[in-house]
């Protein structure tokens, strides 16, 4: 008895602090377009916790293969490191895809590497400003996430849920900054993708 009552005058004297309150999921929302097709995809696709099947299956149609027209369900981390990167970039507004899921037929007219994220749906390319191009490249490399191409010459930049690395005619800010993949620092990959034409060359020829 003795002993209970001093812990109940300890625990008068020292209470504890309240717990603080769960954080409430944070609603995901994103608005993409389709340069060669002019499809869209516009709203929430992740309610904080888990993708949106629903909306994950519309963004797959979005981001077909603009040559064939087929489908593969999109990677939800190339979803999310979309999204966190335009967020980071404050780019609230629409943002224009050149390239999604791309078949083996279509990579290969278009040049595209034999090992190219886009063939498992897990890539776009992403059709930027010239005065919006470096703050998302910049966000892209520093996020840590999967591979980042960066084309300025042509005005895209490319994001995928693949091993990390780096490559392209990154902004100067960029040129030795270090990729990290869990925290571990690696030396940056500065090599030019062999990825000579691109999707945008064949989505320039079929913007709406």
């Amino acid at each position: 008895m003795r002993r209970r009552t001093l812990l109940l005058a300890a625990s008068a004297a020292f209470p504890l602090p309240a717990l603080a309150a769960p954080r409430r999921p944070v609603l995901r929302r994103l608005a993409i377009r389709h340069a060669a097709t002019g499809d869209r995809f516009a709203g929430p696709w992740h309610d904080g916790r888990t993708a949106d099947p629903a909306a994950m299956a519309e963004l797959s149609q979005v981001l077909a293969d603009t040559r064939t027209g087929a489908i593969l369900p999109f990677d939800p981390a190339a979803i999310e490191v979309l999204w966190e990167v335009a967020r980071r970039a404050n780019l609230a507004g629409e943002l224009t895809i050149l390239s999604g899921y791309r078949t083996p037929q279509t990579n290969t007219a278009v040049h595209g590497a034999g090992d190219s994220q886009h063939l498992r749906a897990g890539a776009v390319d992403v059709m930027l400003a010239s005065d919006r191009l470096g703050a998302f490249a910049e966000q892209a490399v520093l996020l840590g996430r999967g591979g980042v191409g960066v084309y300025q010459a042509r005005g895209f930049v490319h994001v995928d849920s693949g091993p990390v690395r780096r490559w392209g005619d990154m902004p100067g800010a960029l040129a030795g900054l270090p990729v990290t993949a869990g925290g571990q620092p690696r030396r940056l990959n500065l090599t030019f993708d062999p990825l000579a034409s691109m999707a945008e060359a064949w989505g320039k020829t079929r913007i709406r």
